[in-house]
């Protein structure tokens, strides 16, 4: 495992849509150990693997499952192929930060509920139910393998110098 470098705009890779991933194999399995370890060391709560420099779709998020608990383990997710199969109609504005946008935050708004499925890091088929920032911080993460930052969603955007609000 190693961290890798976190690529920022206006790097080309951060707006390409990335590559369906087919190849389950060792490389796979070390960019999503090297995802993790990168988003852990930023520190983050999720990254795309285009964030750094692998144009492919995969995103891993880690972020506690009951947010009304702060003593809550946070849940790790490592997500192959991902796609939204239901989102709310409901949507609520949130703050939002990126790793690969530094120093910039903006209000986004995002569905409060999502039904996701995809593929486990070894291929086998999954499904998650997710709410509130959980499901915010997946469909920012989805957004990247679009090519799509959340400054392109934001209603606004400021720059920042309090870390209250994570960058995803």
């Amino acid at each position: 495992m190693a961290f890798r470098d976190v690529i920022t705009i206006p790097n080309p890779v951060l707006r390409k849509k990335a590559h369906v991933v087919t190849d389950f194999g060792p490389a796979l399995q070390t960019l999503i150990d090297d995802m993790i370890d990168t988003m852990r060391a930023e520190p983050g709560v999720g990254l795309a693997a285009p964030q750094i420099g692998a144009s492919q779709r995969v995103i891993v998020v880690e972020y506690p499952v009951d947010e009304e608990d702060e003593d809550a383990e946070a849940k790790l997710y490592a997500v192959v192929n991902p796609e939204i199969v239901r989102a709310s109609t409901e949507q609520e504005e949130g703050p939002e930060g990126c790793l690969s946008v530094p120093n910039l935050r903006g209000t986004v708004e995002r569905s409060i509920e999502l039904t996701i499925k995809g593929k486990s890091r070894r291929g086998q088929p999954i499904k998650f139910k997710l709410k509130g920032w959980t499901a915010r911080i997946f469909q920012h993460e989805m957004d990247h393998l679009d090519g799509i930052l959340f400054i392109d969603r934001a209603s606004e955007v400021w720059e920042y110098k309090d870390e209250q609000t994570p960058a995803v």
